[in-house]
């Protein structure tokens, strides 16, 4: 039994070994994935161009888009990659950089999901304390806070997985160095990996999405409130976007993280991590700039000329 000190490289096999398709599938990633960093590209440069969107929601939407174009870029050329590429390889070294990259944009976007939940809460029920409890240094030191759950969520995650020794032929059936994958690939018992990845799935997951629920109750009972018709669907509008994508991103991702390891599909696994790491990224800026007037209202001024607020 050899250890993974020994291991070079891993071959990812990724989606058809058909040429054909291959091909089509490339040409389809390749757009998909220029789509997502050219719109959310978009959002962050017309958040910092435009002053009306210097706010705590926008501060965190565009650090939202950052981590979206870092997240697809972790896992999207690779692929590309190796669908025209015979050689469909990828280093002991990269693998576990990729592993590691992709598991704190992963958790940082559990976690930001979670404190723009808490945003709205606060701008919606108590609007007349936004400023004070959402200020700069407050929204700093909450996305300080984010980073530093996400590192240490994904040390825990890549040293525990990449410490266990692996044999055999080092084929990862997936895309990319995703802990299940990898896993199934290990030589040794990994119950233990199963139970821990359950737990930080339990940490990193379900807690942020107890608060996102928590803060949205909270949310539609004040709206509920609100006299004016148009008043209610103004708020609902703020909010269902936000909603959508919590929908799109923690359903895939629960399943893929909290589930036992004997119900390991590989070819349902791949398209859920699509799911949850490329459809998210893509809808994102679609979402939030067709639902958002004030997003629309910069795009519409850069269109025409105008220059944004200052």
């Amino acid at each position: 039994m050899q250890n993974h000190s020994s291991v070079s490289e891993f071959i990812l096999l990724g989606f058809s070994s058909e040429s054909q398709v291959r091909m089509v599938l490339f040409t389809f990633f390749l757009l998909l994935y220029l789509i997502t960093l050219l719109g959310n590209g978009l959002i962050i440069t017309l958040i910092y161009l435009d002053s009306h969107l210097h706010t705590p929601m926008y501060f965190f939407l565009s650090i939202l888009s950052v981590v979206d174009m870092s997240y697809v870029t972790t896992t999207m050329p690779q692929m590309l990659v190796n669908m025209v590429c015979p050689r469909r390889t990828i280093s002991w070294g990269a693998c576990v950089a990729q592993m590691f990259i992709f598991l704190v944009l992963g958790i940082a976007e559990c976690v930001l999901y979670a404190i723009m939940a808490y945003d709205r809460y606060v701008a919606i029920c108590f609007p007349l304390h936004y400023t004070l409890l959402m200020s700069r240094p407050i929204c700093i030191k909450m996305v300080t806070v984010c980073w530093s759950i996400s590192i240490s969520g994904a040390l825990i995650y890549t040293v525990f997985t990449m410490r266990l020794p692996y044999c055999g032929s080092y084929e990862i059936n997936h895309f990319f160095c995703e802990v299940p994958a990898v896993l199934k690939l290990a030589c040794a018992d990994t119950s233990f990996n199963d139970w821990l990845d359950f737990i930080l799935g339990f940490i990193l997951l379900l807690v942020p999405l107890s608060l996102i629920l928590t803060s949205y109750v909270r949310i539609f009972a004040s709206i509920l409130r609100i006299r004016s018709s148009q008043g209610r669907l103004k708020s609902f509008s703020t909010c269902a976007s936000h909603v959508t994508v919590v929908t799109m991103f923690y359903g895939p991702a629960m399943i893929m993280y909290m589930r036992p390891g004997s119900w390991y599909d590989p070819e349902r696994d791949k398209k859920l991590a699509l799911f949850y790491n490329v459809v998210s990224a893509f809808l994102n800026p679609i979402i939030y700039s067709l639902r958002n007037k004030d997003v629309k209202g910069a795009f519409l001024k850069v269109l025409s000329g105008r220059q944004p607020a200052q």
